[in-house]
Parts: C-alpha cells; structure tokens; sequence
C-alpha cells in the first residue's frame, strides 16, 4: 500500500507559544483527567491553578522574559506543571537529565546560562538533587541568603529553587517561593505569556554529539507545538478521549511529545517517575491506555519478562509507538500476539527535530510498522545524500539523512561553529544517521556516521566518555567503541594507554568514571593498548571493535 493516504488538503495548522496549548485544553475540559502517576492524578483545572501559582513564583524571585530556567526534576506532576510555569513566565525551559553527575549539571547550568534551576528536595533511592547540585558548585553550601547566590563557576546563576518541605543551604526553600508568588498579581503572568513569540525559543534540550561535551539544541516555541499538533491531530489522529501512557523520562524529547500530544487534544497522559515493569502493566490496564509510547527494548524486554504480562488487558490500546524494526523479531512478536488489533508504528527522529522526523499512520499497511520507521510528517522534507557528493542516492539506495522543516533547531546554544557544520546554506540539517528510504517513502535507519552509541535508547558520545577517562593521571589516551549487548543493544567499551609505566586497574577506571558521567555512560568493558591500530593519520577503531568482538565471542 501506498503512504500518500495522509490527505494534506485536509490538515490545518494550529500552533501557539507552549502555556497556550494548555490552556486551550482547560478552556474546553476543565475537570477531565490532565495527568495521572502513581502518586495521583490531576484534572485540567488542578493543573492550570498550580502552574499559575508556580508561574508567579518565578516572576517574584526575578525571572524575566526570556530567562533560561533549569528543570532537574524526575518526570512526574511536578516536572510538568513547572514546565508550563516557565513558559507563562516567558521563560525558556532547559531540560536537565535527572541522571546527570556533578560535573554534568555544572557544564549544563554554565553553558546554558541558567538564571535559576527549580527541583525538589524528596531525595529517593535513585537521586538527592540539592546534593548533587551542592557538589557541582560548593559555594552553594556557603551562601548564607539564597536571595543573594553567587556561583563563580555560573556567573548567571541567581536562583535555586526548592520545591517541598526541606531547607537547604544556598536554596529558595517552599516558605520563600509561596511569599514570591503571593507579591504577583495573575495579571503579570498573562502579560508575560502575551509577550512570548512564536519564534521565541521555547526549550533547550542537550544531546549527546561527537565533541566531548553535549550541545543545547534551541527549539521554538512554533517548532515544538506544531510538532505535537501535527502528531496528535494529523498522524497519530488522537482523539479527545485519547488516555496516552509513557514511562520515559519526561527529559527527554520522546516522552515529553507523548504529553504535549495528550494536552494538545483534550486527552490524559500517564506517566511514571521512574520505569517499574509491574507498575507499567498495571496502568495500562488500570487507565485503558489507548496509546502506548514506547520505543526502547529495555523496557519492552522487562515488561514482556514480569510475571504479570500474560494476565494484563491491553484490549484498549488501539496504537503503539513501538520501533520494532529496530529490535529483536521475538518482541514485536510478543506484541502482535498481545494486542492484534493495535497499530503499530515505528519512528525516526532526533531532539534537533523536536523528536519525530517520520513515523507511521493509519493510512499504511499495518506490517509496515513492523518493519520500517514510517514516512515523514507533512511539513518535513527528508533526503537521502552520498556523503562525499552531496547529491541524492537512488531510491532504497543508503546514504546520510538530511532534514528540513518547521520542527527544525534554529541552532546550537553557543555554538556557531557546530551549528554551522550541522546546517547547511540551504537550512539542511546534516543528522550523521544512515538511511534509506523505499519506493513507497518508507524511512529505514542503518546506523551512525558519527562517532555515537546507542546504550539502552540513551545517546552517548565515545568523545565525551573518552575525555573523562583522559582526566585520570594513568590515562595517557581513551577510544571508546561500541560494542553489540542483547539487553541494551549497545555499550560502552574502553581502550586504554596508560601513562609513564602506570598501571591503574580496571576497577579504579571504572570507579573514576561513574563520579563524573551518569551509569549508562561508564563503559563495561576496559582493555589496555601498546599501540593503536592506526589509518594513515587516524586510530582505526573498528578494529578495536572488531578485536573485542572476538575475544568475547560476539557477532553483529
């Protein structure tokens, strides 16, 4: 079957800065279901009376127009609500991986000029944010009136915000924040949201790339509300009793479309704070999920795996977000036998689009979502390019995957230079994927030009973990390799020359690296070199790869 179903005379473009796609939903929906965790559920009126209470907290500790606010939150209420605070305070939200270490989350909160950070002081087995904030920044600790911060290593830090009961030094504990708000009239929050342009950039989101440390991709606040409309209402055709269930960090990209997609059609999003199999099946029965975001394995693989998955009714789900072309057969086999009725349908997408460049519909043939990761969203224009020539490889025909459209990044934050590399003179944006696409404009995904890996559906760049490892006093010089795991498709594995005769263990590596980069990036595997394995001018890593491979007895 032909993709060219997708009627565009038919589509129509709503779009409006991000605190505008929430309130148009409450204006019709007030007491619906906004959002449900496992701590509780919020109607559309709950939710809107807590963002603006949070929004005129920020705009009376100083938040001004196109502030760079910090979210270190785990996904949840609480991530959400201030999220669309910051954007009624005509603030620019910058997502912070709640997975980052110390160093991390200061490179972050230096390089994106955060103003303030909002996060929470309920500690869990997981992460004590105010902790590891504290230790990217000691002087935090000295501060003795939080109204008065002063960080030498972010110049531009002025607030940190504590959501919740607890006081800690150098932050703006509950008390503080609710005497803010209760100076500012609701008026000013309705004049800052009016001031906010469309064009305005509206998030910051860091992605991992080939340079050592990740870059902030500028996103709008037209690029990112446009892509939800144009997913929820057009592609994925939701509708307004759509009940959209994600576990995925609401950090990233992926699960915070799945939410926006839900509020932009008057629907319910159900989330997580963190990913629990048992937890994640019980929901998607309990809350009759319709949709099912959910394109990592790892997850798939727990779930399929949990003792209650054969006993759990997904009757409900009528589409899934699922990548199985990029997975095991077993499971989307599982699936298929689970739910025989739901659409299935891959994506392919990066932050620097918003999320989602192509994904399937209902107007395809339903194995295709099997199979491949869709066709491009109406309003994005995919090529597939011969690196060396730049011209356009024949159809089915691999090459590298450039983009263009309304979902685009205006740029890199501070950086030009990796902007102007990433976008070319006629506004593509150059992914380093390898791709394909068929007759029928079906998009397939073939791996990675760029020196990346993929551990568990996280980005990680081999440059940014070898540049932790060069930091180690017996550590003359790091390469990174990817190498094949059956759980998280990809790890990191390390190759090592050490310096002046050391000889540190793998273990002290290891350790040393799990202080500064979150666990995903610690490699799994250490081996110590003589000499590389060397081009004319270059360290031939697929060598290294290939030499790993061997040794533990694994094939692509």
């Amino acid at each position: 079957m032909s993709v060219n179903g997708e009627d565009a005379s038919r589509i129509r473009i709503s779009v409006s800065p991000l605190a505008d796609v929430l309130l148009k939903s409450w204006d019709a929906h007030p007491q619906k279901d906004a959002l449900v965790f496992p701590s509780g559920r919020r109607s559309y009126d709950d939710v809107v009376q807590s963002v603006m209470h949070r929004a005129r907290g920020l705009l009376g500790l100083g938040v001004k127009q196109g502030d760079h606010v910090g979210i270190l939150l785990p996904s949840g209420v609480e991530f959400v609500e201030t999220l669309f605070a910051v954007s009624m305070a005509g603030g620019v939200s910058v997502l912070m991986n709640a997975r980052y270490r110390a160093p991390e989350i200061a490179y972050v909160v230096e390089n994106a000029n955060l103003s303030a950070v909002v996060t929470n002081s309920e500690s869990d087995d997981f992460v004590d944010f105010t902790m590891r904030l504290t230790e990217a920044f000691p002087e935090i600790g000295e501060c003795p009136d939080p109204m008065e911060l002063n960080v030498s290593q972010a110049p531009l830090l002025r607030r940190l915000i504590l959501n919740g009961g607890k006081q800690v030094p150098g932050f703006i504990d509950q008390q503080a924040f609710n005497e803010a708000a209760a100076a500012i009239d609701e008026k000013q929050v309705h004049d800052a949201r009016l001031a906010v342009r469309l064009r305005d950039t509206c998030m910051i989101l860091y992605t991992s790339g080939t340079s050592a440390n990740p870059k902030g991709c500028l996103l709008s606040n037209e690029a990112i509300s446009r892509e939800a409309c144009n997913l929820a209402r057009n592609r994925w055709a939701f509708k307004d009793d759509e009940r959209v269930w994600s576990p995925m960090p609401l950090f990233h990209i992926a699960a915070m479309l799945a939410m926006l997609g839900a509020v932009e059609v008057g629907g319910t999003f159900i989330g997580q704070p963190h990913f629990d199999a048992g937890e994640s099946l019980h929901q998607i029965e309990a809350e009759k999920a319709t949709m099912l975001f959910l394109p990592f394995v790892t997850f798939h693989q727990a779930m399929i795996a949990h003792p209650d998955w054969d006993k759990t009714d997904m009757s409900s789900v009528r589409l899934m977000n699922s990548c199985f072309s990029q997975m095991p057969k077993a499971i989307g086999d599982a699936y298929r036998a689970k739910m025989p009725d739901a659409l299935q349908v891959g994506t392919f997408g990066m932050s620097e689009a918003c999320g989602i460049v192509s994904t399937g519909g209902y107007d395809m043939d339903p194995e295709m979502g099997f199979r491949t990761l869709g066709y491009p969203l109406k309003g994005v224009s995919v090529r597939i390019v011969d690196t060396e020539t730049g011209k356009d490889v024949p159809t089915g025909e691999r090459g590298e995957v450039l983009i263009k459209g309304y979902n685009m990044l205006d740029g890199y934050h501070r950086d030009p230079e990796k902007t102007a590399e990433a976008i070319d003179t006629e506004g593509w944006y150059h992914s380093g994927d390898i791709g394909s696409i068929d007759r029928d404009g079906h998009v397939y995904f073939h791996g990675r030009f760029k020196d990346m890996l993929k551990v568990g559906g996280e980005n990680v760049a081999a440059a940014e973990v070898e540049a932790v490892f060069d930091e180690h006093e017996s550590v003359e010089l790091c390469q990174v390799v990817g190498i094949p795991d059956q759980r998280l498709a990809e790890v990191p594995a390390a190759f090592v020359k050490t310096a002046n005769g050391a000889s540190p263990s793998k273990e002290e590596l290891i350790a040393f690296a799990s202080e500064r980069i979150a666990s995903f990036k610690v490699p799994r595997h250490v081996r110590y070199v003589d000499d590389w394995p060397m081009s004319a001018s270059k360290i031939q890593k697929f060598k290294l790869r290939k030499q790993l491979m061997e040794e533990l007895g694994i094939s692509e």
